[in-house]
């Protein structure tokens, strides 16, 4: 299988790809610097290609068969940046990856995206970006997974969690946890699946299993 990684330079993206390579996947990674290459490679993608997610990124995704898109401006960024790229970037991907015949896509979204009202106000204009991007995939007749991780850490994996299609709390989890449940997702067929993931008391494997 060959998967694109949207935003393989991130926190979790550079997690992502040893997990993805240990299961004999190709991994493409998306990167808006080439100064980043090596260390990608080091980490065991296959290709590293230069695209900015705010422009055409048809050649990247060409003669891929999924993309997991892990790009972010963050949550601490502005409302402008954020609609770049938590928005109309990921809906710009989506529609590009559509375009090219792109089999799955693989969306890291938040808790609250569906309800960002519930959010704190500082951290509205993010959840509510992330929302209208998994609308647009969800309208978007692509085969998709919407992963929608609480608030993330940079805490030791504790390779457990809790995962429903709505979870009552809001909770934590590690960014190695979460991108140990989009390798394992991408293992698995979760058609037009969406789930909510924090740390919890399942080992990851049964959890994904369960849905």
């Amino acid at each position: 299988m060959k998967v694109l990684i949207a935003g393989a330079n991130g926190k979790i993206g550079r997690r992502l790809i040893p997990h993805l390579v240990a299961d004999n996947i190709l991994v493409r990674a998306m990167v808006r610097d080439l100064r980043q290459k090596a260390d990608l490679e080091i980490l065991g993608a296959h290709e590293v290609v230069e695209a900015d997610l705010e422009g055409d990124c048809r050649q990247a995704l060409e003669g891929q068969d999924a993309v997991i898109f892990t790009a972010g401006s963050g949550p601490n960024t502005g409302p402008e940046k954020t609609i770049d790229v938590d928005q109309n970037g990921a809906i710009s991907l989506i529609d590009q990856a559509k375009e090219q015949g792109v089999g799955r896509f693989i969306m890291v979204s938040s808790m609250r995206a569906d309800d960002p009202a519930s959010g704190p106000e500082k951290l509205r204009h993010y959840f509510a970006a992330k929302g209208k991007a998994d609308d647009h995939l969800r309208a978007s007749g692509l085969n998709y997974t919407i992963v929608r991780p609480g608030r993330l850490t940079e805490e030791p994996p504790l390779e457990k969690v809790d995962i429903a299609e709505k979870l009552k709390g809001f909770g934590d989890i590690s960014r190695e946890d979460v991108a140990k449940v989009l390798s394992e997702t991408a293992r698995r067929e979760l058609p037009n699946k969406e789930f909510d993931v924090i740390a919890g008391s399942t080992p990851i494997r049964d959890a994904l299993d369960a849905l």
